[in-house]
């Protein structure tokens, strides 16, 4: 059965604070196996009969919706993919001390439009990479502080809606269940 990680956005922000037992419990009530969650930021690894990540997203939407009372919009990933994404490494200083890589997560595949206004607001010090569904964020904090504030910044600019990660939580995701 294939397993896959659900990337909830803004779970816990804005006044809403869901304990992980809770969400683990209405992802078994979804029907979901093999149920776990990955620190408190809304990061989810279950098992599911399902092949088809849109159907499972939506699925997810609607229960959590129902059952929260708010909108959670839902990211999947297999553990194929999430590895490809732990592995690619777009930035050659990545590594370098003081910098920091985030991942966003994204609704589909941007035109060429909504990349052009992302890549049109790197910095010497925030550098951005469009590749597949994950735009990765290079933060070079050691040269100052980022004016790119992150996920909802990532949505207006790509006009689609995305949650971000730092990358050590998707590698660590990625090595746990590879």
């Amino acid at each position: 059965m294939p397993k896959y990680v659900a990337f909830l956005r803004a779970i816990n922000v804005g006044g809403h604070t869901v304990k992980m037992d809770h969400l683990r419990s209405l992802f078994q009530a979804m029907g979901f196996s093999n149920v776990e969650t990955f620190i408190a930021s809304g990061n989810v690894i279950f098992d599911s009969k399902s092949k088809s990540t849109k159907a499972l997203e939506s699925k997810i939407e609607r229960a959590l919706e129902d059952n929260l009372g708010y909108k959670v919009a839902t990211f999947i990933r297999s553990i194929p993919e999430l590895a490809a994404v732990a592995r690619y490494a777009p930035f050659p200083d990545c590594g370098e001390d003081g910098n920091v890589l985030y991942i966003a997560f994204i609704g589909g595949v941007p035109g060429d439009e909504s990349k052009q206004r992302l890549l049109s607001v790197s910095t010497e010090i925030d550098d951005f990479h469009i590749y597949g569904r994950e735009v990765y964020w290079l933060n070079r904090k050691k040269l100052g502080p980022s004016e790119f504030p992150g996920g909802a910044k990532f949505e207006k600019t790509l006009g689609i809606l995305a949650t971000v990660r730092n990358s050590n939580t998707v590698v660590k995701i990625a090595l746990k269940y590879s």
